[in-house]
């Protein structure tokens, strides 16, 4: 299995850093095909051979996702999509 961790810093009040995330999910969701959604501050998302949660927190977001053992091969590629869409909605 190969693990994803990704972190960054903001400055979005929790309202506004919810919608990014929600952007990000819509983005990822379409890109890869999982399904998601909210418990308290953390969403989470998942599809066969994906599983990960996006905890936000005021002032940071943390993203942690497991492929499985076939996507191990793709795991580059989806975390340089994570990545961008992460740099587009917090910088």
């Amino acid at each position: 299995m190969a693990t994803i961790s990704i972190s960054r810093k903001h400055k979005k009040s929790m309202a506004d850093a919810r919608a990014s995330i929600d952007r990000v999910a819509k983005g990822i969701a379409k890109k890869f095909q999982v399904s998601h959604e909210w418990d308290g501050d953390t969403l989470h998302f998942s599809r066969p051979g994906v599983d990960g949660h996006i905890a936000l927190g005021k002032g940071s977001v943390k993203v942690e996702a497991t492929l499985g053992f076939l996507l191990m091969v793709i795991k580059s590629s989806v975390e340089d999509e994570i990545e961008r869409y992460l740099d587009e909605e917090f910088g």
